[in-house]
C-alpha cells in the first residue's frame, strides 16, 4: 500500500476514535455491509490498485482536520460534512445537498410522483437525491455504451433488453425507493405500457460525476447488491476506468479495467463484451 493511502487510513482511524465510531455502528447507520466497511479500514493484500484509495476518498473527503463538537460536523475547509446518525444522509455527503427537503428518510413514492416532471431526483430509502444535468462527456459515453450493449445483446440473440436513463426502477418493490440507473439490462419479460420497472435489473451501470461519486460507489452498490442485481458497472470518465462487480457470485472486490480494454459482460456467460477502446477513440477525438 502506498504511503498516501496509509496516511489516509490513519486519518480515518483517528476520526473514528474521536467520534466513537465502530464498524458495527457504521454498518447500521449507513446501510453498508460489514464486509465493505471492514475493507475501507484495512489494507488488503492483493486489492486492485486504487480501490482502497477510492474507498477512502469517499469516506474522508479532503482533509478533515477539525471536528465541531457543537454541531456534529466535520470541517473540511469551508465545507461542513455531517456525521449522520441514520441511513438517510449517508456518510460524507455535504449537508447542503439535503436542505431543500425537510422530511429526509420519510418520503414515499407518493411524494416522488408529486414532484414536478422537470425535477429529476432519485428516492432511496425515503431520502431524495437531486440528479444534476449530466456533463457532455457523460452523455457521449452513455450513448456509445447503449449502442455497444445493444449490439452485443442482439448479435447473440439473447432475451435481454438494454435501456437508458431516465427509466424508473422500483428496486425494492416497496414505496421508499425509486432509482434511475444510467443504463440497465433486463433479461425477463416486462410490460411495455408500464411507467416503471419492478424489482432488480440483471445489470446496472452508473457513470460517475462529481455530484454522484459517493452515492454510486457506496450507497447504490449496497442497494443493488441487496436487491438482487447480478452485475454492476461503475464507469469513471475522469480516471478512465471501469469497475465491474459480480454481485451474483458475491465477490468481495470488483474487477478493474481501463478504457482500452474489451470488458466481458458477465451475465452473458462470456459470450460478448464491450470494447471500450471504441469509446476512448471518440473521447480523444473530441477532447484532445
Amino acid at each position: 500500500m502506498r504511503s498516501e493511502e496509509i496516511r489516509r487510513l490513519e486519518e480515518i482511524e483517528r476520526l473514528k476514535e474521536e467520534l466513537g465510531l465502530t464498524t458495527d455502528r457504521i454498518e447500521s447507520s449507513a446501510g453498508i455491509s460489514l464486509r465493505a466497511v471492514q475493507a475501507f479500514f484495512r489494507a488488503v493484500e492483493g486489492t486492485p490498485e486504487g480501490i482502497i484509495a477510492e474507498a477512502i476518498d469517499r469516506i474522508l473527503p479532503g482533509e478533515m482536520r477539525e471536528h465541531d463538537e457543537g454541531t456534529g460536523n466535520v470541517m473540511s475547509g469551508d465545507v461542513a460534512y455531517r456525521v449522520y446518525s441514520d441511513q438517510k444522509d449517508m456518510l460524507a455527503e455535504p449537508e447542503a445537498a439535503y436542505d431543500r427537503f425537510t422530511n429526509q428518510g420519510g418520503y414515499t413514492l407518493e411524494d416522488y410522483y408529486a414532484l414536478p416532471d422537470e425535477r429529476r431526483v432519485e428516492l432511496i430509502d425515503g431520502v431524495f437525491y437531486d440528479m444534476a444535468a449530466p456533463a457532455v462527456i457523460h452523455q457521449l459515453i452513455l450513448g456509445d455504451l447503449f449502442i455497444l450493449f445493444r449490439e452485443c445483446m442482439d448479435s447473440h440473440e439473447g432475451e435481454c433488453e438494454v435501456f437508458l436513463s431516465p427509466c424508473d426502477v422500483r428496486l425494492d418493490r416497496d414505496n421508499r425507493t425509486m432509482v434511475q440507473p444510467d443504463l440497465l439490462v433486463l433479461c425477463r419479460a416486462y410490460d411495455l405500457g408500464a411507467k416503471r420497472f419492478e424489482g432488480a435489473p440483471d445489470l446496472t451501470l452508473e457513470i460517475l460525476s462529481p455530484s454522484t461519486r459517493s452515492k454510486d460507489m457506496l450507497l447504490k452498490l449496497h442497494k443493488y447488491a441487496n436487491a438482487g442485481v447480478r452485475e454492476y458497472w461503475i464507469v469513471d470518465p475522469e480516471q478512465r476506468t471501469v469497475l465491474v462487480y459480480d454481485l451474483e457470485r458475491e465477490e468481495e472486490y470488483p474487477r478493474k479495467y481501463d478504457f482500452e480494454d474489451n470488458i466481458p459482460i458477465g451475465i452473458s456467460g462470456g459470450t460478448c463484451g464491450i470494447d471500450f477502446s471504441r469509446i476512448l477513440r471518440r473521447i480523444e477525438r473530441h477532447y484532445e
